[in-house]
C-alpha cells in the first residue's frame, strides 16, 4: 500500500511555500506565491488556489496541513497576525470548508521547529528554540521534548522580544523588537543605510538604480566578498546575538536553530551572531546556534507533518 501523502504549506509574511509530502518526508510537487499587499479574501483565494495546484497531480492526498504567521488557537483559529490579514479568521474551518479535505493549522514556526526536531538541526535535543527570519521573525519552542505553546497558545514569539526601548517602530505597534533590528528586513534596511552612506558602492549604485534594496541582494554581495555588505549583515548578526542572549539566559536550550530567508547569509551572519552570545550570555558557552537542516522548506515540511500526524490519529 502506498504511504499517505499529505499538502504542507507554509505561508510567510510576503510568500507562500507548499508542497506535497509522503511519510517519508519526501517532497513529490511544489507551489510558490507571492501575496505582499494582498487582502484577508485575497489571501484566502491565493492559498486555496496554491492547495488546488498541487492536489490536481495527486488526488489521493488525505489532509493539509498549514503554517501560518499568526497566533493560532487550538480551534484553528488565527487570532491575530503581524504579517498577515488574518486577525480573527477560523482559518482551518475555513480552509476545511473551501478545499473539502481534512486540515490542520499551527503557527508557522511552531510546525518549522517540529520539523527540525524530529529530522533536522535539533534532532536529539530535549531543549531548543527556532528562530525564522525573513519579513519578521517568528520563533518556535522545544521545552522537555514537546512544542511549548504557553497558557493561551502565544509562546514563542521570539521576534517581539523588546531589544532596544527606543528602537524602530515594529509593525506589531510596539518599538525596538528584534524582528526589526535583525529580520531578513533588517539586513535590507542595514544595506540601504550603507548605501546612502556610501553611494559610490555596490549597494549605492544598486539603490540608485532600483531605489530599494532587499536583504537578499546585501548577502549576495557579502558572500562575493563586498565589505560594506558583509558589515552590513555583520550588524545584523550582532543584534542577532543580543537576542539569543536573552533566549539563552531565559530558557537555557540545548541549541538555536536559524531558518527563514535570511539564514541565506549563513555565518556570514551567524558568526557574529555566536560572539555576542559567548561574551554576553550568563555562563560557560553551552548554546549551539546552527542553521536549519532544511532551509527555507522546514516550515513546509513541519506543516506536513502536522497533517500526517493528524492523519494517523
Amino acid at each position: 500500500m502506498p504511504p499517505n501523502r499529505v499538502i504542507g504549506i507554509d505561508a510567510g509574511g510576503t510568500k507562500l511555500l507548499g508542497g506535497v509530502v509522503d511519510e517519508d518526508l519526501v517532497v513529490h510537487n511544489r507551489v510558490h506565491r507571492l501575496w505582499r499587499g494582498a487582502d484577508r479574501e485575497e489571501t484566502l483565494r491565493i492559498v486555496v488556489e496554491a492547495v488546488e495546484e498541487v492536489r490536481a497531480v495527486a488526488p489521493d492526498v488525505v489532509g493539509v496541513g498549514f503554517g501560518i504567521p499568526s497566533l493560532v488557537s487550538p480551534a484553528g483559529v488565527s487570532v491575530a497576525s503581524v504579517h498577515l490579514p488574518l486577525d480573527d479568521v477560523p482559518f482551518g474551518d475555513l480552509m476545511a470548508e473551501r478545499l473539502g479535505l481534512p486540515v490542520w493549522v499551527d503557527n508557522d514556526v511552531n510546525a518549522a521547529v517540529v520539523a527540525e526536531h524530529r529530522y533536522g538541526a535539533a534532532r536529539g535535543a530535549s531543549h531548543a528554540v527556532m528562530m525564522a527570519l525573513g519579513t519578521g521573525i517568528g520563533g518556535g519552542l522545544i521545552l522537555d521534548g514537546r512544542v511549548y505553546r504557553g497558557a493561551t497558545g502565544a509562546a514563542g514569539e521570539l521576534g517581539h522580544m523588546v531589544v532596544d526601548v527606543d528602537g524602530p517602530p515594529c509593525p506589531c505597534g510596539g518599538r525596538g523588537c528584534l524582528e526589526v533590528l535583525a529580520s531578513g528586513t533588517a539586513i535590507g534596511i542595514a544595506g540601504t543605510e550603507a548605501a546612502r552612506a556610501h553611494p559610490r558602492s555596490a549597494l549605492g549604485k544598486a539603490l540608485e538604480a532600483d531605489g530599494a534594496i532587499r536583504g537578499s541582494l546585501v548577502t549576495e554581495l557579502a558572500h562575493a566578498g563586498d565589505e560594506l555588505a558583509a558589515e552590513a549583515v555583520c550588524s545584523v548578526g550582532r543584534r542577532l546575538g543580543a537576542g539569543l542572549v536573552s533566549v539563552l539566559n531565559v530558557l537555557d536550550p540545548e541549541v538555536a536553530v536559524i531558518g527563514g530567508g535570511a539564514v541565506a547569509a549563513g555565518d556570514l551572519l551567524l558568526d557574529p551572531a555566536r560572539e555576542v552570545l559567548i561574551a554576553q550570555g550568563l555562563g560557560p558557552p553551552r548554546m549551539r546556534v546552527v542553521p536549519a537542516h532544511f532551509g527555507g522548506e522546514s516550515g513546509m515540511l513541519g506543516a506536513a507533518l502536522l497533517a500526517l500526524d493528524g492523519s494517523r490519529s
